[in-house]
């Protein structure tokens, strides 16, 4: 009877087809990782980085305490994980606005769409970034990371300024900082709870942000 897994070789020994097997075997780690990572966001965010334990993770996560050890050294791994792999995907897709053929004002809009419904969507992620990643030694290394955004904006205000869509007298560097720091001080109400985070906070603080930027970077009639 013919077998699945078991073909001839050359020499007529048989060989065992690994491949469909490991294949998902390596699905099975990658969610098992994914469900660790998840779970350790659900954490800190809730408990804070400093104040849980691994064993907080792996329970949360419904899995052995020493199964988390076999993806992750330690807890600080995890949170550096987390920022990494999230702040990565974050600044791709700010960088791929700003590669897009938009106007430059419908680029700050999508940005700040992106930076602002994060918190719709990923919630605990905010929490986690605002709260724990600045001060956490473990990953000040990356602290640099976090104002790539700004340097994606600066050079959508640049373009702007090239094209003649914004005012050209303008330092964009200090424009970009401005913008930024109006998402992110936003994002910080939202997750201290100092103001309202609702859907439809969000997409009023998209269309403020937008208009007031927007207006300040116009071109003076003359």
């Amino acid at each position: 009877m013919a077998s699945t897994t078991i073909s001839p070789c050359v020499r007529g020994e048989p060989t065992t087809t690994l491949a469909p097997v490991l294949a998902v075997r390596q699905i099975g780690s990658e969610e098992k990782r994914r469900q660790i990572l998840d779970a350790a966001v659900r954490v800190f965010a809730h408990k804070g980085f400093h104040t849980s334990r691994v064993g907080d993770i792996a329970e949360e996560a419904g899995v052995a305490h020493g199964l988390l050890y076999h993806y992750f050294s330690s807890k600080d791994e995890v949170i550096e994980t987390i920022f990494r792999e999230n702040w990565s995907v974050l600044v791709e897709r700010l960088r791929a606005v700003a590669d897009s053929k938009e106007p430059a004002r419908e680029q700050l809009r999508y940005v700040a769409a992106i930076l602002l419904r994060t918190w719709s969507h990923q919630p605990d992620v905010v929490r986690v970034v605002i709260r724990e990643i600045a001060r956490t030694p473990a990953i000040t290394h990356r602290i640099g990371e976090l104002v790539k955004p700004i340097e994606v904006i600066r050079d959508i205000i640049e373009r702007g300024q090239r094209d003649g869509e914004f005012r050209d007298d303008l330092d964009p560097r200090i424009a970009a900082v401005v913008f930024y720091g109006g998402i992110d001080e936003i994002l910080t109400g939202w997750v201290l709870d100092q103001t309202a985070g609702s859907e439809e906070d969000v997409a009023a603080a998209e269309r403020t942000l937008v208009a007031m930027l927007s207006a300040g970077l116009m071109p003076t009639a003359e």
